[in-house]
């Protein structure tokens, strides 16, 4: 299952997008504290002043679980000998019951932190969103299994940053995989070791890296479809979910460079049927190459095939249905859950309307989490679920600043 030795020539950073932003931004004025607990009691909402996400839309509660996961495929020199790449991943669903179940939050405690601090906002941890993953609660079971969808988030992020849609789809009966990239992530391994992102040349981070553990969680999904226990801990599963996932039913999104490695994974894996990226850069040396017949679709910001000329030569590789949508006004940081939280931190920090619109763009943020509800899930029902709408055929006007470049 080995994935070309790619190199990315220019992968944004969540630091440097945010950097003029927070240059202009108010100091925050919020001392460091302590981090919340892994989960938030049964019965607690969010804290006064917590940040808060929106709520999914579908019909069903989101339940989540944890997963340790080992590829003994993949020696990693980092760790040194006898290791293996090892990543942390979390599974979202549908679910039976959340009664009793804790709410999941956002990014686990003591990455949180760290993830925080290195953004610009350390001190605000207190007040960071919980999400609608109910930790541990039973799927929900039903006469079909469940579509399956992988998520790659961008460089130095986190894989909770795309909570928005990875929940949405959730709540409308999707298995949500989410990975945390080794050594380009913040995330909490099950022993309590604290991940962080690394610098360097030799750091396996590149997007044929990732795209590479997209692939491996692809295997794991098989696994679980198998009724075969992936987690490396053994650690209790939900109840119904062994048996539960559909393999023959699998899709992959992913942000920036996560999308980048999307499209890598789509074409290399035929085990993909759709494929989905949000403002991908598709910089990878050698350049993406090959044909690619199953269905694709790019939301576009910043990395525009008018722009970049690799996300225009790599448009020209896809002979099946293929889309590509800008949300006017939307920069790099627009498609993900910034939209949410964003104004909300501005007003704690009284930002000005300005300084808000250098960080997350003038595309107004109420449509933006709409957009990042709807086109996604659109996406995978028409050519995951072949349940066929008509939101993607062309402009709507429950949309107005989406444009279908053609």
């Amino acid at each position: 299952m080995a994935v070309p030795p790619f190199t990315a020539h220019r992968s944004p950073t969540r630091r440097r997008v945010l950097g003029a932003a927070l240059a202009t931004g108010a100091a925050l004025p919020l001392g460091a504290v302590g981090s919340p607990a892994w989960a938030v009691p049964e019965g607690r909402g969010p804290a006064p002043g917590r940040l808060t996400l929106p709520e999914p839309t579908g019909p069903y509660p989101v339940g989540t679980v944890p997963l340790h996961l080992v590829d003994r495929s993949r020696p990693d020199g980092i760790a040194g000998p006898g290791h293996f790449r090892e990543l942390m991943a979390t599974v979202w669903y549908p679910a039976r019951n959340v009664e009793g179940h804790p709410r999941a939050p956002w990014i686990p405690a003591g990455a949180l932190e760290a993830f925080l601090t290195d953004a610009g906002f350390g001190g605000m941890a207190p007040l960071a969103p919980v999400t609608a993953g109910h930790v541990g609660a039973p799927l929900r079971r039903s006469g079909r299994r469940l579509p399956v969808v992988v998520f790659s988030h961008g460089a130095h992020s986190h894989q909770g940053d795309h909570t928005v849609v990875v929940q949405e789809l959730a709540s409308h009966g999707y298995a949500v995989v989410t990975v945390a990239h080794q050594y380009d992530t913040y995330t909490v391994f099950p022993d309590g070791r604290i991940a962080t992102p690394l610098q360097g040349p030799d750091i396996p981070t590149l997007p044929g890296d990732f795209a590479a553990d997209v692939r491996f969680v692809l295997d794991c999904v098989e696994q679980i479809a198998a009724g075969h226990h992936p987690d490396v801990d053994r650690r209790e599963l939900p109840a119904g979910l062994l048996g539960s996932l559909d393999p023959r039913r699998m899709g992959a999104f992913g942000w920036s460079k996560g999308g980048t490695a999307t499209a890598c994974a789509t074409l290399a894996d035929t085990r993909i049927r759709a494929g989905l990226s949000l403002d991908g850069p598709m910089q990878m040396r050698p350049p993406l190459a090959g044909a690619l017949d199953r269905p694709f679709m790019m939301m576009s910001a910043e990395f525009t095939r008018a722009t970049d000329p690799e996300a225009a030569a790599f448009w020209s590789l896809l002979r099946g249905w293929r889309r590509d949508i800008r949300a006017e006004g939307a920069v790099h940081l627009s498609y993900g859950d910034n939209e949410a939280l964003y104004p909300q931190v501005a007003g704690i920090l009284g930002w000005s309307a300005q300084q808000l619109q250098e960080a997350i763009g003038t595309l107004d943020p109420g449509q933006a989490v709409r957009i990042q509800q709807a086109y996604p899930l659109a996406f995978f029902d028409a050519h995951l679920r072949h349940r066929r709408g008509h939101l993607l055929d062309g402009p709507s006007p429950a949309f107005p600043a989406v444009e279908f470049l053609s």
